[in-house]
């Protein structure tokens, strides 16, 4: 049986998915959406059931990880598993595939740099020795 979700983020309560492949490309360096065969929707973070066309058909298809920043906040705050993260970046961008995500902005980057129109780099990341994500990093 493949993998399931068990190895995403850092706190993950679900432990089967439809996508929990994509837990494997994050592993292998890649940032993978999902298309729907029959619309053509693409979706990040993925999904199997298309909501528009209800279809069950789809495919992989890699992100260049090429965003450009929309907005952002810092977090103060942190849910379970999450209280010695504070602060944090959460922000929302959109990727040149035209995918909005939002997700982490690494610490590497420093909240005075943020500009929204900035552009990043979606990136996935190890979280600990089992345990994958993904965050917006420099280009």
């Amino acid at each position: 049986m493949p993998k399931g979700m068990e190895r995403f983020g850092k706190v993950t309560y679900t432990s089967e998915a439809k996508v929990s492949d994509f837990v494997k490309y994050l592993e292998e360096g890649k940032v993978m959406a999902t298309r729907c065969k029959k619309c053509g929707r693409l979706y990040f973070p993925p999904r199997a059931d298309c909501p528009e066309c209800f279809s069950e058909e789809y495919e992989w298809v890699p992100l260049s990880g090429k965003c450009k920043l929309i907005t952002y906040t810092v977090a103060h705050f942190a849910p379970t598993g999450f209280e010695s993260d504070v602060p944090y970046v959460l922000a929302v961008a959109e990727c040149e595939e035209g995918v909005k995500v939002f997700t982490r902005v690494s610490k590497d980057i420093s909240v005075d740099e943020l500009k929204p129109g900035m552009e990043l780099k979606l990136a996935p990341i190890k979280v600990n020795e089992d345990k994958y994500s993904f965050e917006l990093q420099k280009p």
